[in-house]
């Protein structure tokens, strides 16, 4: 049997020799590719954005920034002013003390609901001949429908009211308020305060212990919600609640118009019965339910205050604590 003829082989490889070098054709890839372009310079970041629609509205025949620039961040920027919830955002407020009250101050409301079959008294009648003669309208409502409206745990009375987004007051505008009517300031700021009905309990002392406004910090605390509205009974209604963009540098501003800023902390280094500021303009800070008062806060205060307790177990959470140092002040102002 005849064999196969073989493949067609090609001339051998000659050995690799020793490698040349590339006679500087690789120096500009060796040299990088040059410095980092500016942020401004780079269209993908925001810094670029911002200068492409700054080109485009200069283009367009304006002047200065667009109204939209975006911030340091890339986001919109708010220019410091505070971001106002949007218009179908309502709170519903439960009870009668408290929807009485909200009536009574006028509060902007939209609906008063009542419940079938309710037990008719002063504060139902006093209720339903105010929303008449404001133009509210009133829609009698079944009670499961109030349950879900008032939410978990919540107490309605057959009586609730929706109302829109609470409008927060400038801090300093208070302030000024206050002094033009000749009085004696007296404010209370919450530190980080989370917890609705902390927050509507310090509203509540606060009117009744002659306080002028309390002021929440813009971030990283409770709005005046509807459980709030409700925990303060109404008193949300006569007392200013206004809205820091910067806790700390709205102390720093109160300190400079003499106000005397005092937190409350329990290892605080003067005691409340030892206080001898009460008779002065004063802003009380406090501070979180679990962490108490933050770290720059504690460095802006003129003082800070204990409540002296028998047991050393024990705390106060922040509404008592509240409670306390401003009856204290409101005792020490009058019995001078």
């Amino acid at each position: 049997m005849a064999s196969k003829p073989s493949r067609p082989t090609g001339p051998k490889k000659a050995k690799k020799g020793p490698t040349k070098g590339t006679g500087g054709l690789g120096r500009k890839a060796l040299e990088g590719r040059g410095p980092t372009p500016k942020a401004e310079d780079r269209a993908w970041h925001p810094a670029g954005k911002r200068k492409a629609a700054q080109e485009r509205y200069a283009a367009s025949g304006g002047t200065g920034k667009p109204r939209q620039a975006a911030g340091q961040n890339g986001r919109p920027s708010t220019n410091g002013r505070t971001k106002q919830k949007s218009s179908d955002e309502s709170e519903v407020v439960t009870g009668r003390n408290s929807v009485l009250e909200a009536l009574r101050a006028k509060i902007p409301a939209t609906t008063l609901y009542v419940a079938t079959r309710i037990e008719m008294d002063d504060r139902v009648k006093e209720a339903l001949s105010i929303a008449t003669r404001r133009g509210i309208p009133v829609l009698e409502v079944m009670r499961p429908e109030l349950d879900r409206m008032a939410g978990f745990d919540g107490v309605h009375q057959g009586l609730a009211i929706k109302v829109p987004p609470y409008e927060y007051a400038h801090p300093m505008e208070l302030l000024d308020q206050v002094i033009a009517r000749g009085e004696n300031p007296l404010f209370i700021a919450l530190d980080g305060i989370t917890d609705p009905r902390n927050l509507g309990a310090i509203i509540r002392s606060t009117a009744a212990f002659g306080g002028h406004g309390v002021i929440l910090p813009q971030r990283r605390s409770v709005g005046l919600t509807a459980s709030a509205w409700k925990t303060s009974a109404g008193a949300a209604a006569r007392t200013p609640v206004a809205m820091a963009a910067n806790l700390t540098q709205t102390l720093k501003a109160f300190k400079e118009r003499g106000v005397f800023v005092i937190g409350l902390d329990g290892d605080g280094d003067v005691s409340l019965p030892g206080l001898e500021l009460a008779d002065q303009p004063i802003l009380v800070v406090v501070g979180s339910e679990g962490k108490g008062l933050s770290r720059l806060v504690t460095e802006t205060c003129d003082a800070v205050v204990s409540i002296p307790i028998s047991a050393s177990t024990e705390s106060l959470n922040a509404g008592i604590a509240a409670s306390v140092t401003l009856y204290e002040i409101a005792r020490r102002r009058n019995a001078e």
